[in-house]
């Protein structure tokens, strides 16, 4: 059986400190095929959007074992997750987290200028026009529509070639025409590259369209049969 894309095993995190503190995700099973598409659903406060950035490595589990691309990520130094994830994972979030004081072009190219790959503002106006803002790519986030920004966002993600693309909410700020461009997007992308993409997601036609969806509740990975349940419920 081929290794897995992802692998999470019994991963427990708490979040905050003293009477503060939240016990966020508790004793999380995953795996994910290398090139599946998985949506996770589940209720605000779930634990959904915590899951991935334990996926993404931008948090640390308190116990248990995350492996990412055949890479245990537990144990390794700031830096070598950092980097690990700069060659590995992109990342699309919500609020497309543009830097405003920098064109189109520059938001694409600078994080692969700082990872050290060849000829970054090249490879950033391939995916730019990969995502159908070649003629955009001057312009700063302030002069792009909230779809646009979002498809700059989808560029940067992709232009490191990651073998995991990971979205938390994509098309949240968008509008339903303008998401479902994004959508589309997104999943074409994923399949023509062959990543492994896994989506956090409230629209359930988003999530359907995935090949499988992961329900999330209170911090737990719901039973097969229960996320239908639970989503009926909504």
């Amino acid at each position: 059986m081929a290794e897995p894309a992802i692998r999470l095993r019994k991963v427990q995190l708490t979040l905050g400190s003293g009477a503060s503190s939240v016990h966020v995700l508790k004793g999380i099973d995953l795996e994910v095929a290398r090139g599946e598409s998985v949506g996770i659903v589940g209720p605000s406060g779930s634990g959904k959007s915590t899951l991935l950035m334990v996926l993404a490595g931008l948090e640390r589990p308190d116990e248990g074992e995350v492996e990412i691309a055949g890479q245990s990520l537990i144990g390794l130094s700031e830096d070598r997750l950092a980097a690990f994830r700069g060659r590995n994972v992109g990342i699309v979030f919500q609020s497309f987290h543009l830097i405003p004081n920098m064109t189109a072009l520059e938001n694409v190219a600078v994080p692969l200028e700082l990872a050290g790959a060849d000829e970054p503002f090249e490879r950033a106006r391939t995916e730019l026009e990969n995502v159908g803002l070649g003629d955009r790519a001057t312009h700063y986030p302030g002069e792009l529509s909230g779809g646009e920004q979002q498809r700059v966002a989808l560029a940067r993600a992709l232009a490191p070639q990651p073998a995991i693309l990971i979205a938390d909410e994509p098309t949240g700020n968008l509008d339903q025409t303008t998401g479902r461009q994004v959508a589309d997007l997104l999943f074409a992308e994923g399949e023509r590259r062959g990543m492994t993409l896994v989506l956090v997601t409230h629209d359930p036609n988003l999530a359907h369209r995935c090949g499988r969806e992961i329900g999330v509740r209170s911090g737990r990975i719901e039973k097969a049969g229960e996320a239908a349940a639970m989503e009926a419920a909504q």
